[in-house]
């Protein structure tokens, strides 16, 4: 869930910051998808965290 939640979150931000520089629609298309795939390597990075401190391992 934290990474799906993370990846819509990524491709959010990346359009709005393509749509702020005046990018077009394959600039936008492009930073969404460039901010979505950095934001699922942090919430999977976040999740194996958090089930490691939660569980005791």
């Amino acid at each position: 869930m934290i990474v799906i939640l993370l990846a819509v979150i990524g491709a959010v931000i990346g359009g709005l910051t393509a749509r702020k520089r005046n990018g077009n629609r394959k600039d936008i298309a492009q930073y969404a998808a460039g901010f979505a795939m950095a934001f699922i390597i942090v919430g999977m990075i976040l999740t194996v965290v958090l089930d490691r401190v939660l569980t005791g391992a």
